[in-house]
Parts: C-alpha cells; structure tokens; sequence
C-alpha cells in the first residue's frame, strides 16, 4: 500500500448489499471480501472503507483509524503522539481484519471504542485473518463484541 489514507469501519446488517452499493459508488471493487467482512482501498478520494456485518450493533460506526503507508510512517506518528502528550498502546504484529498489523491505538474523547488506530499492514494473509484472544485489537474491542461478532472481524 502506497497511499496513506484514513480508514472509516462500518457496522453493516447485510454485508452484500452494502458491498453491492460501495462497489457502485465508487466504482471499485473490493480489496479483500471475507465472510462478514469486507474492505475497499479507494484511490480517489483516498480511504479505507471497512464493512463489518453486525447485525446486532447498535452503533453503525465501528471504528477509525489512518492505514500508513510503512511501519516506520507509523512509528513517526507514535513519536508525533507521546510529543504531544497523547495517551497511545503499541501493538507490532498485531493480527486482526484479516491482517498482520504494526499499528498505534491512540486514546480520544467522543469516538467508538474511544481510540483511533494508525497502523501499516506487514503482511494481508496471515495464517490466522481472525485474529487471536492476545491481539491488542481483539482486546480493546472485547467489551464490545458480541456471539455473532467482533468489532475487529
């Protein structure tokens, strides 16, 4: 991934039609379509739409975060974070949406799950996409998960 983007996480209730209707809007097909989840790396406007089927959220805005284009954009931003005295957890390697991430969770007033992430992807199929219980992610959403879903997944 060469673009730095912001990413915006959806919670859908049906992941074909919202799919179906991205795909229209923006003309473009998804990066990576799973069971219950979805994402499309767009170029033009620069994003990363992320859909996670959660029938059962009661909130349609899962989560935000800005995909870097490198680990070390990431680790400048993490340096940028505690210079301004901003409240950040590391997670290297972390294994989540169906990706193996280098990313910085930092913690901010009045957005879902209270943080945003920024984060690279080290590698885009790792041998578990789901995820593990010890993944920073899976941790920090576990709160909010439900039997049919994460917020992560």
């Amino acid at each position: 991934m060469s673009t730095t983007r912001v990413q915006l996480a959806l919670n859908v209730t049906d992941l074909s039609a919202a799919v179906a209707f991205y795909r229209r809007m923006f003309g473009a097909e998804p990066y990576k379509l799973h069971d219950r989840y979805a994402n499309f790396a767009v170029e033009d406007p620069p994003l990363k739409l992320v859909l996670i089927e959660n029938r059962e959220a009661g909130e349609r805005l899962n989560h935000l975060g800005v995909e870097a284009a490198t680990a070390e954009d990431v680790a400048s931003a993490l340096t940028r974070f505690r210079s301004a005295g901003l409240d950040t957890t590391v997670a290297e390697r972390d294994v989540c949406c169906h990706a193996s991430q280098d990313k910085v969770f930092v913690a901010a007033p009045d957005v879902p799950h209270g943080w945003w992430e920024y984060y690279s992807v080290i590698e885009d199929a790792p041998g578990n996409p789901e995820g593990s219980a010890t993944s920073v992610c899976a941790v920090k959403c576990a709160a909010e998960d439900t039997a049919t879903s994460s917020c992560c997944t």
